[in-house]
């Protein structure tokens, strides 16, 4: 193994302290609105920034903080604690911090609790370095993000706001936009399909799907040549008591990058179509939602100068005989909810199938040249001196569209995939590192403007 200095062997403890909460949404309980995983991940975390000597409070398990500092302006650092349901395909227990190497592996190790473990050593340094803090610097400590920031809505009303800032649940070297949010749920009308079930959220690829349909209603072969031809890396067909099973594994990937999956479920629908099988929601699917993933079926192929629109299946469910699929898209910053539902509209319903519309969220953009931007951007480039890389617009959603005044800055390096919202999330140790170095001169460049 590599050898590790002392403070990053504490990293590494702080950061398996806190992966082993399962800190998934569950039912709210007293006084635990996002029920116990995340109360207990949020106890931790202020526990150990007690122990870093850090100010601290819980507001009610909506979420907390931990801060340093004096002053009346706040730098905000807002890093979320919860995360998303582990699913399947793990070679370690998702919630047991594991050391291969030069990596760890966990949920959460990327995203986003090596954020959380990254900001809490940055405030260390600061506070154990001498240097005068005009400002206070306050980590923002979340637990919903995951499932629509209720937290940070709870901040808003209740907490002090912050004058700047940033989240490190992105991409360096910085998140100057982030494209508007829908949502979006199809139902069928009519089928002949039996059940299918698949996904696991909704803001991720749907990885597995499995499907009943009726011996008679297509050729098992032409099924599994038709299942062959696609890009799912497996699939299985069995045949019982005139049921065919269709087991179908894809591959996960974050909703806001749909095409670096594969989904089950639509793989599986065009299957059953090119084998022959004749369905009003088969049809009805594979026109309005298919897997080209550019919401051209429902008339929203779009993109501005920052992107393209995106559409990701994640959930797809049978309850009382209809069949219902999740939507979430990715829309371009310039693009209005009116343009949205104008462009929509004819293709929402027929026969075969409907589409509700659910919440059309807004998106976030700062000119790249705006002095938040440039004061993150510089800190990461002094660190690195990676010039050829530039802040970006994303499809994800972050904190930043819930506390005024920031913007996502990390902890994701150009060209890595940390597996986030996938199986074997991991971290290389010395980005932990790179991540803590960067976000002290951040602060650092924060506190001067």
């Amino acid at each position: 193994m590599i050898p590790l200095t002392t403070e990053l062997e504490n990293m590494l403890d702080v950061l398996s302290r806190l992966v082993k909460h399962n800190s998934v949404r569950t039912a709210p309980e007293a006084g635990m609105p996002f029920g116990t995983g995340p109360a207990a991940a949020l106890e931790e975390a202020l526990t150990i920034a007690e122990e870093m000597g850090f100010r601290t409070h819980n507001m009610e398990n909506y979420c907390g903080w931990a801060e340093i500092g004096q002053g009346d302006e706040i730098i905000g650092i807002a890093a979320h604690l919860d995360v998303v349901p582990p699913g399947e395909g793990w070679e370690t227990d998702p919630f047991t911090m594991v050391r291969k190497g030069g990596r760890v592996y966990g949920r959460g190790v990327a995203d986003d609790k090596g954020g959380v473990t990254a900001s809490l050593f940055a405030m260390k340094r600061l506070a154990d370095s001498g240097r005068p803090l005009n400002k206070r610097v306050r980590l923002l400590l979340g637990t919903a993000e995951e499932t629509g920031s209720e937290c940070m809505e709870y901040y808003a009303v209740h907490g002090e706001p912050v004058a700047c800032g940033f989240t490190p649940d992105g991409s360096f070297p910085g998140i100057h936009g982030e494209k508007g949010g829908t949502s979006m749920t199809a139902y069928s009308k009519k089928t002949a399909i039996l059940s299918m079930n698949g996904g696991f959220v909704t803001n991720a690829v749907c990885s597995r799907c499995v499907t009943e349909v009726p011996a008679d209603a297509v050729d098992e072969q032409a099924l599994r040549a038709a299942l062959a031809q696609t890009e799912l890396p497996e699939s299985t067909v069995t045949c019982e008591g005139g049921v065919l099973r269709i087991d179908a594994r894809g591959v996960a990937a974050h909703a806001s990058t749909p095409l670096a999956g594969v989904n089950a479920a639509g793989c599986t629908m065009r299957a059953l179509a090119e084998a022959g099988m004749k369905d009003p929601f088969v049809d009805f699917y594979n026109e309005r939602i298919g897997t080209a993933c550019d919401g051209a079926g429902i008339g929203l192929k779009m993109a501005d100068d920052w992107g393209e629109l995106t559409l990701n299946n994640g959930i797809v469910k049978t309850e009382n005989g209809a069949i219902s699929c999740t939507l979430d898209l990715r829309t371009p910053v310039t693009v209005t909810e009116q343009q949205i539902r104008s462009a929509c509209a004819p293709f929402l319903e027929d026969d075969r199938g409907r589409i509700e519309i659910g919440e059309i969220g807004k998106p976030l953009f700062y000119p790249a040249d705006s002095p938040l931007v440039q004061c993150l951007y510089r800190a990461y480039v002094e660190v690195t001196g990676d010039t050829e890389n530039r802040p970006m617009v994303i499809g994800g959603g972050t904190y930043a569209k819930h506390v005024p005044g920031i913007i996502a800055f990390g902890c994701a390096f150009p060209g890595v995939d940390n597996h986030i919202h996938d199986a074997n999330e991991y971290l290389d140790v010395d980005e932990l590192e790179r991540q803590t170095e960067i976000y002290v001169r951040a602060i650092e460049n924060l506190l001067d403007i």
